[in-house]
This record gives C-alpha cells, structure tokens and sequence, in this order.
C-alpha cells in the first residue's frame, strides 16, 4: 500500500490539549492529539503532529515534507494577556485623558460580572492597566469629531513624552489621540517626533498609530486593540516564529498561517496580529459553516466543549455573525470578530460544594491539561469534572489519550466521595451524577438562552457538537430540546483544527465614515457620499494588497468583497451590508446597498421594525480580500448494514451509573466503526482522542462522511404529542 501524503495541516493550541488535523491528497484524514506546551508551543504541536501521524505510518518528517498548506491557532496570546505578561508599553495619548486605562468606562469595567456583583460595588474592582500611570503622557492638541484640526499639536510635549519613555525603557510606543480616525495627521506626526528622538539616542522602538492600525470609532476599544498590538501580538510573534522554525526544522516548506477573528486566515507576519487572540474557538465555527455547506445543512448551533469553557456560536442561512466591538479579558476591542458566547465551564472544570450554601458549584477555574485528581501526576487537589466522569464509569481511565496516560479510577471516587459526596449526605455515585447533571443543565440553559436571544427556536437548528468534551455530553445537553437534528462529527476533538483548515485566505480591514443618507439628501450631496465612500474602499484595498504582497500573492489572484456597515439614523448599532459592486458609479447605487440594508434588518428584526422614513447612516465601510487556499474534502465511505458494526467494532462491555441506576453499556471501537451503523444506548464509543456516551432511549447512526447523527428524544415526543 503507497504511503499516505498529507497536504493539509490544521492546529488548535487549547488552554488544554493541541490538536492537530491532517488531511491527505485525497481528503481522508486523521487527528492527533498532545497536551499543551505553554511554555513552548512547538514541543506540543510536534507531539500531537506525531500523535497523528502514527496511524498512517508515517515519521514526522514524512509527513511535514508533503504539507501544502498550514494553519494554526491558539491561546497564547489571550493567555499573555490574561497573565499580564505582555511587553513595557510607553503610552501617549490627547492631554487630559491620562487616566483612560484607571477609570476604564462603564461598559467595560463590569465586563464578567455576574448581576449581583454589578448591583454591589463592594466587590467590584478595575481592570489591572496594561500600562501603568508612569508610562502614560498627554499631550495638548486636538483633531475635532469632523476630522479638522482645532487645537495644533504641541510638539514640544512630545519630545518631552518621547525622552521621558525612552528613559523609562519602554520597549514599544502607542499613540491613541481623540478623532484620529477621522484625521490621522497629528498621530503620524508624533510617530515622525518619536522616530527622530530615537535616532539621535540610537534606539529603534516599535511605533503603534491607532489611525492606522484601527481608525474606528469609540476611543476605549481602539485604544485597547492598539495597545494589545504592543503589549501581546508583537511577543506572540516570537511564539509563532518557534512554530514555522520547528516545522521548517523538520522539512516543511510551506507558510503557515493563522487563524484571525473575522473568520479568514492571515500571514504570522500581519501587520494586525492581535486579530488572532483567540482563533482556536473560531476555528471551529468557520468548520461549522463548511460543513454545513457540504452536507447541505443551512443552521447549525455549534457547541464546542474544551477543558476550560464551553463555545456557543449560531450559523444561521449559512453565515456566522459578526461582532464590531467584542469584549475579550474584560477588554472592549475595535476589530470584527465571529460571534461567539463562551461559558467558563469544561471537562476540567473544578468542582466544590459551596460551605456557605451547601450547594454545588462548577468552576470557572479549570485543572486545563492536568485532568484531574484521577491523574496522579496532575498536582490537582480539587476534584474535576473529569474525575466524576470516570467514577460514573463514562471515561476508560486506561485509554485516555489511547492508554498513554493512565488514570486512577479509586483516586477519583475517594476524591468525590470526600470532597462531594460526605458535605452533601449522598451515596458517591448519585454525588458525581449530580455534578454532571448539573454541569450538563448549565450548558444546556446557555445553548437555550443563545438560541431564544436570536429570535429562534432549537427546533431551527441542527445541534453540531464538538471539542474533546462534546461527544461525551452531548447527550445530556441536548435532552429535552427538539433540535432538528444532533451533529457529532467523528473527528469532534479536532473539529476547531478542522475547520482552521477550511478557512479562506483573507485579509479584512475597517473604516468609520459617519455619513449621514437621509430621505432630502440632494442628489449633489449623494454623489459626494459615493465618493467618499468609493475613495474608503480603495483605501482598504490598498491595505489589502499590501498584506497579500508579503506572502507574495499577485493581485490578480485576490477576489475583493466590499462592503459598507448601516444603521437607520439615530440608531447605535449598525450591520454589515455586502455591496453587489465592486464600486459605486452614480447615486443610484446607493438604493442597492439601502435594499441589502433593509432586507437584512428586517430578517434579523422583523418587518415591523423597518424605519426607513428616519434616513439611514453608513457608519463605516468594509473591504475584504481572500485568494483560493486547499480544503479539507469531506470523506465518503460505502454504507455497511445497521447491525454490522456488532461484528467489527464491539470491545466488550462496562458498567455504567446513569440515572441512578447501574446499566451493561456496550463498548463501540470508533475506528473500526462501519458507515451506516446504528447503535442503541447504553452505549460508550470510544477513540484514542474522545469519548462519546449513548444513554439508555438514545441511538446514533454514524453516516457516510463519518458524521454521527444522535436521536432527538424531544423531537420524538412532541412527533407522538401530536399523533
């Protein structure tokens, strides 16, 4: 048999394991799975790469020395932000507003408070700033919000500023002026200031101008998406060079690319790294959409849960959602980013009962790759979900990870049992039911809320689960909600590495407008809006071009999406409207982009909702530019019969404690699992990478392109309600 050649690779660096995706010439593919090396990430790419590719018989360099095509995403960055442990960033700012990153703004600074906390000030508190006071300076001048310039700039404060940073050994400079979005000329200014000061004192520092990286509206979030640049992109680029260093190493010779918040994959070498803080999650909803796309599935609920959190994200007619001002570590940021909601709760979450209350409490602090109290060398002395898992007899404690980490079962019930069961007067087995009910009813009130907060109902979607912990809950989240129907790919662990895979090559960049479109507005001045906004768009195609030029992409090989983002006037949030030409020519053409407005609006608000006797207002426009990048082609195997996985995937049997009951489960090998199989609960199927759980009144049907389809219990009942 001729040797396998992997073209595609796709890599999702989690709080707890790094998955790696790889996809041959002829769209087969396996998954491979090591824990996570935070302290370098390369050690845990490579063990999870040789992880992979041991099932194809391949060496690491047999395997790399094929690639084609390389994507990678992770949380390093999130992490560096989270731990503050980011570059010394020097601050300049408009006079005045020294104190920006102290007071925060009221949005941002109850940002991850829950209700209570936010009604009680007593146990609120400031975000930690990135950039102490001491590092911060103001100085005098001022654009004004139509773009001119009221107040010139005194340069002589800059110098001072510039002197005193470089004193202080700032290592970056930031510059983040009031309006600089509307006219950038005093920002660039005070970076040819900086950049003289540093000449003559033979220093070279990095200089970040919000005008250029992020020239958008609201002064809080592009103030932090231009800091985040300085303090933990520029860094994260040390880590992702260790990656492209290892894989040339080994003989790669590809670019390897990284996964970025609007959904499409940019160079490591992206002026705008901080877009890709946190790609692992988004990967799996740009999965989501290609997946749906092939097998011809238009909603989707995609539900993805890691060691840490739990990622909720809703493809409705084919397209995700995107967010202009998202909040990541309790940070506003101004950059397009998939809409994605994330619960801090995971296979590692810890477990306690509360002394004060007597009840059950579930993370948001997590063992991440040390698993649990049920793995000796974890050092955790907290019990996990994991551990009850394992008590409950759902998790092989000797096939974790295939048998290369053996955990100990009696460890975990002793854990359970004292630190859960005894608080509470329960048996230890009905103690670690309770958890994962518990756990399971939380996850499944978010996917609930997520779904009821767009305008839908559970029985729009088809319910896709995910993640190394999917497969294993599915099940229990997903009991008592009438999905159309419930995904479980059988590649689940992988599925965020998956679908970095299948993201375009694109680069995305945005600009605030402000322009007023009202039902008088003269023809004159409607043909001044089409300049204005045709000239945006060329501008960010500029930007565009000039990305892809670093990868050495020819032009010609970049297809454009324009677009413009609208709001009826008098209103806060707009949305993003695709223009149907690569360019405005008359006045006329603004009715188009008015009938895209009005048609998306109303779907999203409902007819009634419409307002177009108000005007409308472009607050700002969009260019997107991608070039055709290899995919994953989705398998297809011959479908055996129903029943004949009972002869080639059986491995025995195992109790399981499900509904306070004990239960015979069958044990279902996935890798010699047949296309076509219908198995019925209780069942465990298990893989070296995941676990899934079938109880007692469900079945699933694993399908041709190894898709598992679980049985929708609700939507059985209401069938027979209205029989």
């Amino acid at each position: 048999m001729a040797k396998r050649a992997p073209r595609i690779l796709g890599i999702d660096a989690g709080g707890t394991m790094t998955d790696t995706f790889l996809i041959d010439e002829e769209g087969r593919f396996i998954v491979g799975k090591a824990q996570t090396t935070a302290y370098d990430e390369s050690v845990g790419f490579l063990a999870s790469m040789e992880d992979g590719l041991k099932y194809w018989d391949l060496k690491l360099e047999e395997g790399i020395g094929t690639l084609r095509t390389g994507i990678y995403s992770g949380t390093a960055m999130l992490n560096r932000m989270l731990e503050r442990k980011g570059r010394r960033v020097g601050l300049i700012v408009s006079g005045g507003m020294e104190d920006y990153l102290r007071t925060e703004r009221g949005i941002q600074t109850y940002l991850g408070y829950s209700y209570s906390d936010r009604l009680h000030l007593v146990t609120h508190h400031h975000n930690e700033p990135l950039v102490p006071r001491n590092r911060i300076f103001g100085v005098r001048g001022r654009i004004d919000v139509f773009g001119k310039e009221a107040i010139p700039l005194y340069e002589k404060e800059v110098y001072s500023a510039v002197e005193t940073l470089l004193d202080r050994d700032a290592e970056s400079i930031v510059v983040c002026l009031l309006f600089s979005y509307k006219n950038g000329a005093h920002e660039k200014r005070i970076g040819e200031i900086a950049r003289e000061v540093m000449a003559k004192r033979g220093k070279e520092l990095p200089i970040y101008l919000s005008s250029e990286l992020y020239p958008v509206r609201q002064d809080m979030p592009r103030l932090n998406s231009t800091l985040m640049e300085a303090y933990a992109a520029e860094p994260s680029r040390t880590s992702l060079t260790n990656v492209r260093k290892c894989v040339r190493d080994h003989g790669g010779r590809f670019d390897l690319r990284v996964m970025a918040s609007h959904g499409g994959t940019i160079s490591m070498d992206a002026r705008e790294l901080a877009r890709t803080m946190i790609s692992g999650p988004i990967g799996g909803v740009i999965g989501a959409r290609y997946l749906g796309a092939q097998i011809g599935v238009k909603h989707l609920a995609c539900s993805d849960i890691g060691g840490t959190s739990f990622d909720l994200a809703l493809v409705t007619e084919g397209e995700f959602e995107i967010t202009q001002t998202p909040d990541i570590a309790r940070f506003l940021l101004s950059m397009p980013l998939v809409r994605i909601d994330s619960v801090g709760a995971g296979t590692g979450s810890f477990v306690r009962v509360n002394p004060t209350s007597n009840r059950i409490e579930v993370g948001p602090d997590s063992a991440g790759a040390r698993i649990g109290m049920c793995w000796e060398k974890s050092g955790v002395n907290t019990v996990s979900i994991t551990d009850c898992n394992v008590v409950l007899g759902y998790i092989n404690p000797d096939f974790f990870l295939g048998g290369e980490i053996t955990l100990d079962r009696q460890r975990a019930i002793d854990a359970v049992e004292v630190q859960i069961a005894k608080p509470l007067g329960l048996d230890v087995y009905k103690a670690a039911q309770g958890v994962i009910e518990l756990f399971e009813d939380s996850l499944k009130s978010s996917l609930l809320g997520k779904i009821l907060g767009q305008g839908y109902t559970p029985a729009s979607y088809n319910l896709l689960s995910y993640g190394g912990g999917g497969p294993l809950h599915v099940a229990g989240y997903s009991d008592g909600l009438a999905f159309d129907d419930v995904l479980v790919p059988a590649w689940a662990p992988g599925f965020s590495a998956f679908g970095c895979a299948c993201g375009d090559y694109e680069y995305r960049f945005d600009k605030t407008l402000d322009l007023a479109l009202l039902p008088k507005t003269p023809a004159e001045d409607r043909q001044a809006l089409v300049a204005a906004i045709n000239g945006a768009w060329a501008q960010l195609r500029a930007e565009v071009e000039r990305e892809f030029a670093k990868s050495d992409v020819p032009v010609d090989r970049v297809g454009y999406r324009p677009a413009v983002r609208m709001l009826y006037y008098g209103q806060l949030n707009a949305l993003e409207v695709a223009s149907p030409k690569q360019q405005l020519e008359s006045a006329e053409d603004l009715n188009l982009l008015i009938k895209g407005f009005e048609e998306l609006y109303s779907r999203i608000y409902g007819l009634g909702a419409k307002t177009p006797q108000f005007g409308y207002t472009i607050a700002g426009v969009v260019m997107s530019g991608s070039t055709e990048v290899e995919k994953p082609i989705l398998p297809r195997e011959p479908l055996a019969g129903p029943d004949d996985w009972k002869d080639l995937a059986v491995k025995g049997s195992r109790p399981v404690y499900y509904r306070s009951a004990w239960h015979e489960a069958t044990l279902v090998d996935l890798e010699k699992l047949p296309a076509g199989s219908d198995i019925p609960g209780p069942a465990v199927v298990e893989s070296p990478s995941s676990t899934m759980f079938v109880p007692p009144g469900r079945r699933v049907r694993l399908d041709e392109h190894r898709i598992f389809h679980m049985s929708v219990r609700a939507a059985a009942q209401l069938k027979l309600a209205a029989a």
